[in-house]
């Protein structure tokens, strides 16, 4: 997870210091809007780690930067879209969003605020982006592939456990395109392998 984090925090300076006539205002303290689907607690320990990370790069909350929170509460999109908007309308210099849901809503809501997703399953298949190449727009981060890489997990368990006949699956309650997008890749996969 600290990996992702990291990966993450490297996106978002980056993305800063592309803004030259902001990031040239000696002792400007930037502002990075948190979206998240869940809770505060719930995000306890992802926010904790993009802290720590953000420190030891030198950014510091109240110092250099400023981070507002928004959390949803899974309350759904019109819920992640009012937060959203409440985060452009503070003008924040950056989104940090956590999955394709908070990201979706933030694209609705701005096509200039640079927005880092830190996981998404198909940012493509989403609407986030154009192409992983070519993302365009204003939305980048972490893809997740987790559809493409459905299927090859399924074979490595098979391999692992030649005799295997049968494989559940978990899913969250309200599954997004990302989990539908791999249950259609998961049911090919299983018939070819001889599984239920």
């Amino acid at each position: 997870m600290r990996r992702k984090i990291l990966t993450v925090v490297l996106a978002i300076l980056s993305l800063i210091s592309v803004r030259p006539a902001v990031a040239q205002q000696a002792g400007k303290v930037f502002r990075i809007g948190f979206l998240d689907n869940s809770t505060a607690a719930g995000s306890a320990v992802l926010v904790d780690a993009f802290r720590q990370e953000l420190n030891k790069l030198g950014w510091n909350e109240g110092r250099n930067i400023i981070i507002d929170y928004r959390f949803a509460e899974n309350k759904g999109p019109d819920r992640l879209r009012e937060l959203a908007a409440d985060l452009v309308r503070l003008k924040v210099d950056l989104i940090v969003v956590t999955a394709g849901p908070p990201a979706s809503a933030a694209k609705k809501a701005t096509t200039t605020i640079p927005i880092v997703m830190t996981n998404s399953t198909d940012p493509v298949g989403e609407g986030l982006v154009a192409s992983l190449a070519r993302p365009g727009g204003n939305v980048t981060g972490v893809a997740a592939l987790s559809p493409e890489l459905i299927t090859k997990r399924l074979e490595i368990l098979k391999d692992a456990v030649p005799k295997l006949a049968r494989v559940g699956l978990l899913r969250l309650p309200g599954a997004g395109i990302g989990q539908d997008l791999q249950l259609k890749e998961l049911r090919p996969a299983a018939l070819a392998l001889k599984l239920k």
